[in-house]
């Protein structure tokens, strides 16, 4: 974790016991201590214990990373009832407002110091036991779901046959260390929006900056789970948010013309109604990381190609390929033999005899090559760049590329140098202006960062390219570029349940690869 990582949770944290010193001063005085104890950081939850007769060792728990954050309002409630205070409300404002109840407790309510044998003879009553019990589950859970792993459900089939529609995954925030929320004031266990309405679930009155302790970088071939890219601007309706791109959008209404289409979308808030997100609140992708900072990465002809090099296809990844048979296939046969499905026999009169159209495994192509039922086998080759296509960004259109040619592109590293051309200003403006949070542009056959001209730039943060196993149903790095490092939020683990109709046993604790 770097320094400055480091000092900023630290900081946090001593920020919490320090700033309600004021009235901490005061109740000392009441309960016979020292004013000036109060003015020391953690020394003064140290005479809290005291006073309170708890375990100081809640003390060092304090110093935990983040943990802490949440040692700290234990201690504040139970200082709180050596001064009578034991109402809900009141352990709520000890909590989550200490730096203006405990002065307002003690300057205006001037309480009488009862001690820590006066509190435990207060009986609580059976329902404040229960809302006890369930906040502190809730807090467990949460320091869970943020530092060790959280469950995902799998909405597409992007990654299919290696992850299907409603497989239910545990994916580990400490493969790739932990990532601190941006935006910690939040609702529990809900990711952008409250349940059934478009309103956000989250405040950003408390950000912090991109914070990963103990970080590694993902691996070629892991599959990961990430904040969308371009789901930081989003419109805020159902058939809209990531699944209808906010910036497809616009450079649809613009034919790619991205300004002409984002005036259309501003001049129509009705219409487009837009939510900003940060990057720990867009919406959860999952795809397999098939490139890394610094690789080059080609496509040709549906083969990709890291460093000039073939990389081999996922056992149970997907493409469309092209069949001809040395006669009529059956569709259970076909099932059967290769797990492929025949989604339109019919089809095949129109390809021309026994033709057809499948969706295949790599380990069912090398099936099919083995059978003597088949002729041919080739791969469907996507071509939807011919012409204009507002699903990718337009540098892919300029290059006429496609998601079977595409490339060759490199994927940028934390401190490596872009020499800045007029080819690849439009592939790297992004992540350079968005993503690394610059004033970068280009006018007049000069770029300019932050009002100075330059002629490079040098990376703040290491990029992916993620890409869908079923490669042609999957929208992924290929439509809208890179995956920089502070949205990945972990790897995707294990199948913990599987559903279709039914529990699909055999898939249920199947490690993920």
């Amino acid at each position: 974790m770097p320094l400055q990582h480091i000092f900023i949770v630290y900081l946090i944290g001593t920020l919490l016991v320090f700033l309600p010193s004021f009235g901490f001063a005061k109740l000392f005085t009441i309960a016979g201590e020292k004013s000036w104890k109060a003015y020391v950081p953690f020394y003064n939850t140290w005479v809290m214990q005291t006073l309170t007769q708890r375990p100081k060792h809640w003390v060092f728990w304090q110093f935990i990373p983040v943990v802490g954050w949440f040692i700290t309002p234990g201690i504040f409630i139970e200082f709180a009832k050596v001064f009578g205070k034991f109402s809900l409300g009141q352990h709520s404002l000890a909590s989550l407002a200490a730096p203006v109840y405990f002065p307002y407790m003690a300057y205006k309510e001037v309480p009488k110091f009862i001690g820590a044998d006066a509190v435990r003879k207060h009986k609580k009553k059976s329902w404040r036991e229960w809302i006890d019990a369930a906040i502190f589950a809730i807090v467990a859970a949460t320091l869970i779901r943020t530092f060790v792993f959280e469950a995902y459900t799998i909405p597409s089939p992007s990654m299919e046959k290696t992850l299907l529609v409603r497989d239910f995954l545990f994916v580990s925030k400490l493969s790739y260390g932990p990532r601190i929320p941006n935006t910690p004031l939040s609702v529990p266990f809900v990711h952008n929006y409250l349940p059934g309405s478009s309103r956000k679930s989250y405040t950003q009155a408390l950000k912090i900056p991109y914070t990963r302790w103990f970080a590694t970088s993902p691996r070629r071939g892991d599959v990961v789970v990430f904040n969308f890219p371009e789901g930081d601007t989003v419109i805020n309706k159902e058939d809209y948010q990531s699944k209808h791109p906010y910036y497809q959008l616009c450079r649809e209404l613009g034919n790619g013309d991205m300004d002409k289409g984002r005036k259309i979308v501003l001049n129509d808030p009705d219409q487009y109604p837009l939510a900003v997100h940060p990057a720990d609140k867009t919406d959860n992708y999952i795809k397999r990381c098939i490139a890394v900072a610094g690789d080059t990465l080609q496509i040709i002809n549906s083969d990709v190609f890291i460093n000039g090099k073939k990389s081999e296809l996922p056992p149970y990844s997907q493409l469309d390929y092209e069949i001809e048979s040395n006669q009529v296939l059956d569709g259970d046969f076909v099932k059967s033999e290769f797990d492929a499905d025949l989604f339109n026999p019919q089809e095949s009169v129109a390809l021309g005899g026994n033709k057809y159209r499948m969706i295949l495994t790599a380990r069912a192509v090398e099936k099919m090559k083995k059978s003597s039922l088949i002729k041919s086998i080739t791969p469907a080759l996507d071509t939807s760049t011919a012409t204009y296509n507002p699903l990718y960004e337009n540098y892919v259109w300029y290059n006429k590329w496609s998601t079977d040619n595409y490339g060759k592109i490199w994927i940028p590293k934390k401190g490596a140098k872009l020499v800045l051309t007029p080819e690849n200003y439009s592939i790297y403006e992004r992540p350079i202006r968005v993503y690394e949070k610059n004033d970068f542009y280009y006018k007049d056959g000069k770029y300019f960062l932050n009002g100075k001209e330059i002629l490079e730039y040098t990376f703040k943060m290491d990029y992916y390219w993620m890409m869908g196993d079923n490669r042609h149903q999957s929208q992924d790095s290929r439509f809208w570029g890179f995956v920089p490092e502070d949205r990945i939020v972990g790897k995707a683990w294990m199948i913990w349940f599987s559903w279709d109709g039914g529990p699909r046993w055999k898939r249920l604790f199947h490690i993920i690869k």
